[in-house]
């Protein structure tokens, strides 16, 4: 029952962050963007997500995909809150450690860094098996050093870190294997260059470059044995938070429409009052409530620790959030017309924003490979 029924203190984080979040009115400022991240720091939402012992909330992953729901549906989503409390912040409280523990967990569970995620290569996609960044041990002094490419990584310019995610060789079997590497933004030979994007967003989208970056021993994160169970322990939280992107977008955008359509006026009636409008709206609600309880339930089993079952949930849910986004923020553009892509309603740029909850961290195309094989027992397609 408890996916189904928010507990009465889930309740009223969700009215306290809609509250706060109403309080700071949609922007593009970096400034004020800035400001929104540290104010909703100091009240503990950023963190949320991270133990208590090192200054977190002590809850789990449902409470962070709730707070970034409620941000979204206010028109503030914080992108970074997917990638630095979620992905990396997870990583680390999970495997890290303990020097890496202290290191990281408060600051970012404070709101004073940040740290960015670096998985996608420009021919590898998110395919871990395909990822083509490698690091090699230097026996002489014990560092790694990593070579590659990365494309996509999301606030890398005001991230104090990036979590990259590398293959090294298994010196059985000679093969590749994923490991993770805190890479500080400063190091030696670890460029980033801004990608141009077609998107109206505070948080940029960087091509990193790695040229022999040395790192000490300890920036390999976890057991490097383990890191493929270590990365998807960060990838189902992802996919749990762009799904709460994705809702609380298309809540904002159905909010605006619901407003016009209440107001607007046409031969004295609302046009409301027509099915032809109304009925579209409440699809694009029913949408949205299905995909938010799909996305409740992902993330209860993950935070119950069940990262099997949490793995095929967060695909479903960041698929069925994807689809409600675009739905939602198409249906509200139709309903306002020509005022739908005026500056003043802020409607027109969720057109690009929307498809990025279909199309990241994964395609929906192969979240549908993943369930007609990993769920449905097909045959594998790819």
């Amino acid at each position: 029952m408890t996916t189904l029924i928010e507990s009465e203190e889930h309740r009223s984080l969700r009215a306290a962050v809609s509250t706060f979040a109403q309080t700071h009115p949609h922007t593009t400022n970096p400034e004020d963007n800035t400001r929104l991240w540290q104010d909703a720091a100091k009240l503990g939402y950023i963190g949320v997500n991270l133990p208590e012992a090192y200054g977190g909330g002590g809850a789990g992953i449902t409470e962070l995909s709730l707070v970034l729901e409620e941000l979204g549906a206010a028109g503030n989503p914080l992108l970074m809150m997917i990638v630095s409390p979620a992905i990396c912040g997870t990583v680390i409280a999970r495997f890290g450690t303990e020097e890496q523990k202290r290191e990281w967990l408060p600051p970012l569970a404070d709101g004073t860094r940040l740290m960015a995620f670096g998985i996608t290569e420009p021919d590898a996609g998110s395919n871990s098996h395909r990822i083509t960044t490698t690091a090699r041990r230097d026996a002489a002094t014990g560092d790694w050093v990593l070579t590659g490419r990365k494309v996509f990584v999301s606030g890398v310019d005001i991230a104090d870190a990036t979590l990259i995610v590398g293959r090294t060789e298994d010196a059985r079997t000679g093969r590749l294997k994923p490991c993770l590497f805190i890479v500080p933004r400063d190091a030696p030979g670890f460029e980033r260059r801004p990608i141009d994007m077609e998107l109206s967003a505070v948080e940029r989208q960087f091509e990193l470059t790695l040229d022999d970056v040395r790192l000490p021993a300890d920036a390999l994160v976890g057991d490097e044995d383990a890191g493929l169970l270590q990365l998807f322990a960060g990838l189902n939280p992802e996919r749990v938070m762009t799904a709460a992107f994705g809702i609380g977008m298309g809540r904002y955008a159905l909010g605006k429409a619901l407003a016009y359509a209440r107001e607007r006026t046409v031969w004295k009636t609302p046009i409301g009052a027509h099915q032809a409008i109304a009925h579209p709206l409440a699809q694009a609600h029913i949408d949205l409530e299905l995909a938010r309880l799909m996305m409740q339930k992902a993330a209860h089993l993950y935070d119950a620790g069940d990262d099997a079952g949490a793995g095929e949930a967060a695909n479903m849910a960041k698929y069925a959030a994807g689809e409600a986004c675009v739905k939602a923020v198409d249906q509200a553009v139709h309903t306002l017309g020509g005022n739908g892509l005026t500056r003043e309603y802020g409607l027109g740029r969720l057109i690009t924003a929307s498809r990025v909850a279909r199309i990241a961290p994964v395609s929906r195309e192969m979240i549908l490979n993943y369930v007609s094989h990993q769920t449905l027992g097909l045959p594998k397609s790819y």
